[in-house]
């Protein structure tokens, strides 16, 4: 994006593209047993530790956000560099198919068949830069693209379960076609510094600094209620999170989340590629 003009143009000019296009298997087949023989607290520590060793991951998410109501989405993801691909659909859409968005090399477009491309002056994905996701709540920046409980990490939100103080065992499931066990607890803010605070090691105190600063962008207003279910390898599954949000611009009198995140494939080969040059317009020059 050009540096003459405002990001704040640049903002209003990705809502208009989203009003006008609409509003829009991993693990063992068996939960592990040595797990049922863990302490709940320690066997979503052990996911918590497990996930660092992910570094890309397929994902399927649905739910209901306060900003855009019922969502659904299919994304892949990777951590080095950070990149993802996604398409997103909202119930009572006006185009057809989903809208695609991509971060990539500091930059999101938007496209895909949802979206109406005669709006970008015939072109079929729009730009804006610099851009950033999948970092904390001062970090992030997709342009009002993304709701904001979807602009953070899933790999990071699968570990908030690990700073609960009332975590429980619920029982084994089959998720997705995977047994799995299911833990249930509630989680806030105060939780998670409580826990990081405590750490004396750096590293895992920066990373349990992470989980705060991804927890605080849910916009959650007191307690996050979180479901997780944890495979024969002790990795999640899929989680769920639910919560009442805090008023926003957007939305003055709060709303409800609930989404649910399901983990398709843990460390695929994911290539996320920037859309041709050609068939893209810059929103600085929709904003001119």
């Amino acid at each position: 994006m050009r540096d003459s003009v405002p990001r704040r143009a640049t903002g209003v000019a990705f809502a208009a593209v989203l009003l006008g296009g609409g509003a829009i298997g991993c693990g063992d087949d068996s939960a592990k047993e040595d797990s049922a023989e863990l302490t709940p607290s320690a066997a979503v520590a052990q996911v918590a530790e497990n996930s660092e060793d992910i570094t890309s991951l397929r994902y399927r998410v649905t739910g209901t956000v306060p900003e855009r109501g019922r969502i659904a989405a299919e994304a892949s993801m990777k951590t080095e560099p950070t990149a993802m691909t996604m398409v997103m659909t909202a119930a009572g859409a006006r185009a057809e198919g989903g809208l695609g968005i991509r971060f990539v090399d500091e930059a999101i477009y938007l496209g895909g068949s949802g979206p109406h491309p005669a709006k970008w002056r015939g072109k079929g994905w729009v730009k804006a830069a610099p851009a950033v996701w999948g970092r904390g709540a001062s970090n992030n920046n997709s342009y009002g693209a993304l709701p904001r409980s979807l602009e953070v990490s899933p790999l990071v939100q699968s570990t908030f379960l690990a700073g609960s103080k009332d975590v429980r065992r619920i029982g084994a499931e089959t998720v997705d076609g995977t047994r799995a066990m299911h833990y249930r607890g509630t989680v806030t803010s105060r939780d998670l510094r409580a826990a990081q605070s405590a750490t004396k090691d750096k590293a895992t105190r920066d990373l349990r600094m992470e989980r705060v600063d991804q927890f605080v962008n849910q916009g959650v207003d007191g307690a996050l209620t979180m479901d997780l279910w944890v495979d024969g390898d002790d990795h999640a599954k899929r989680f769920r999170v639910r919560g009442k949000t805090i008023p926003t611009r957007n939305d003055t009198d709060g709303g409800t989340l609930d989404l649910t995140v399901t983990f398709l494939d843990l460390n695929p080969s994911v290539s996320v590629r920037t859309p041709p040059a050609e068939d893209t317009t810059d929103t600085a020059e929709l904003s001119g």
